[in-house]
């Protein structure tokens, strides 16, 4: 099947990740609790279209405002869970820059458990 648009190795799609598509991420998790409170039939595949875009392309004023109003919620609710997993994938790469920091942040994590 032909690529519609840019290919995989044009610069547009540097720092893509396929694995957008499927990744378990905060914001893909919370868009589809929102949806599927707000009654959507197709929240799955709701979450499965925004999750990846928020974190590729980043949200528009008329993706915030569609979200919104697909999940009920106000525009500064998606904003903020926007903001959440885009600083979880911060996170995300700083660990797969140092990956010494993931020894820490497991042992801590340990430690946080057992108070």
């Amino acid at each position: 099947m032909p690529i519609i648009g840019p290919g995989y190795d044009d610069p547009e799609y540097d720092n893509y990740d396929p694995a957008w598509k499927t990744q378990d991420t905060l914001f893909r998790r919370w868009l589809f609790d929102k949806l599927t409170e707000a009654g959507s039939n197709n929240a799955a595949a709701g979450a499965s279209c925004y999750a990846p875009a928020n974190r590729y392309n980043g949200l528009s004023a008329d993706d915030r405002i569609l979200l919104a109003t697909l999940t009920g919620t106000t525009i500064d609710d998606v904003q903020a869970a926007h903001k959440a997993d885009l600083a979880e994938w911060a996170r995300e790469q700083q660990m797969r820059d140092h990956p010494d920091l993931a020894v820490l942040d497991a042992d801590l994590e340990r430690i946080t458990r057992r108070t």
